[in-house]
């Protein structure tokens, strides 16, 4: 079954624009978040697997509309309160 993120060759979707000598991240907090993700995995809270599916199983309107490290974000978060770490509302201060 696809999911949002396989759109290889679908209709409607433009060529993937590179940047010359784009950086790796484009603001301090991609960095941390790439950071969060490889330390949670390297503790174990997570697997890279889960980590892709969790990213694969965001809502397609979600999806699209975010960025490379907003889906990062996204999905560590729903990780970090589905493995029991924490709790949406820690993770939202409400």
């Amino acid at each position: 079954m696809s999911r949002i993120n396989d759109v290889g060759g679908m209709h409607g979707f433009p060529p993937i624009e590179r940047e010359i000598e784009e950086p790796p991240f484009h603001a301090d907090w991609e960095a941390h978040v790439f950071a969060l993700n490889r330390a949670l995995i390297g503790r174990g809270v997570y697997n890279l697997d889960e980590f892709r599916d969790a990213v694969e199983r965001l809502p397609p309107q979600e999806f699209l509309a975010s960025s490379y490290y907003e889906r990062w974000f996204r999905a560590l978060s729903t990780l970090l309160v589905e493995k029991g770490v924490c709790t949406a509302e820690e993770l939202t201060g409400a």
